[in-house]
């Protein structure tokens, strides 16, 4: 009986430790989550709480995803949905100023980007710096407003696939292409063979293609007739005094500019305007 209480009360006390090492480790991982919580939810948020309106660059190479080409600088899609969710949850901001340094990129993804400037719940006013050009301009050319330096390279309203042909080098070298394909033109494009006539209109015509969206885009974002903008569509940049004469853009200037803009706006005093410079923990750049 005696041996039997005390085993008893031996398990009694390892079963109260089992239990009580199981309440420490449900605390910890509770501590864990909530701590893991709290900092993503700091660095999800956009500025300090201080301030009203939340500052995106749109800055280098538009890819819809890294590691596409080697570029120092890029921006994704994904990026910028991210950072226009957290901000249109944010009952501080009251909207957004995009500032645009890009020279462009693939269409689709800077589509993307457009696309989500213009559907957004909060005024959008966009200011480019040194270059908007292609797919950076389409972007721009979403905002709400748009502004540019008088310096800044704008528009190259255009498509291009251009590439360097390897093919009579490789014949200097010794190099034989080997086409194995299951279509004929499954390798068009390919740098080690020259492309034929039929390649090259079948190139052009998918590139008219998206040349005449990217206009009709233009058009439709700046509120100007298609042939306004097509006349204007050659790719080339043009400075920001001659964008502003063409509409291309609504004022030259810079961040003093785009505050006044976002006063008249939000219809408030242009002091109240706070500018939320971007989290690095938000943007991965």
């Amino acid at each position: 009986m005696l041996l039997l209480r005390h085993m008893q009360r031996s398990f009694g006390r390892e079963i109260a430790s089992v239990v009580m090492k199981a309440v420490v480790v449900v605390l910890t991982v509770l501590a864990v989550i909530i701590s893991v919580s709290a900092l993503f939810e700091a660095k999800s948020a956009v500025g300090d709480g201080m301030c009203n309106v939340a500052v995106l660059p749109v800055e280098g190479t538009i890819l819809p995803f890294y590691g596409l080409i080697d570029a120092p600088l890029v921006v994704t899609p994904e990026m910028i949905e991210s950072f226009m969710d957290a901000a249109e949850k944010q009952g501080n901001i009251d909207a957004v100023l995009v500032e645009v340094n890009s020279p462009g990129g693939t269409p689709v993804a800077a589509q993307r980007i457009a696309e989500r400037l213009r559907n957004s719940t909060l005024p959008v006013v966009g200011v480019i710096g040194d270059i908007g050009a292609s797919g950076g301009y389409m972007i721009a050319a979403a905002t709400d407003y748009l502004i540019a330096s008088p310096m800044s390279a704008v528009g190259s309203i255009g498509v291009t696939m251009s590439y360097v042909e390897n093919s009579k080098k490789n014949e200097e070298e010794g190099l034989t292409y080997v086409q194995l394909t299951t279509g004929k033109f499954k390798d068009s494009g390919s740098p080690d063979k020259a492309i034929s006539d039929e390649e090259r209109a079948l190139f052009q015509k998918d590139l008219d293609s998206i040349h005449k969206d990217f206009i009709n885009m233009v058009a439709i974002y700046r509120n100007k007739s298609t042939e306004d903008i097509a006349a204007l569509a050659d790719g080339s940049t043009m400075v920001g005094t001659r964008a502003l004469e063409t509409g291309l853009i609504d004022k030259l200037g810079g961040r003093v500019e785009a505050k006044e803009a976002l006063a008249r706006i939000l219809n408030i005093e242009t002091k109240d305007v706070v500018f939320c410079e971007y989290n690095s923990g938000l943007l991965p750049f």
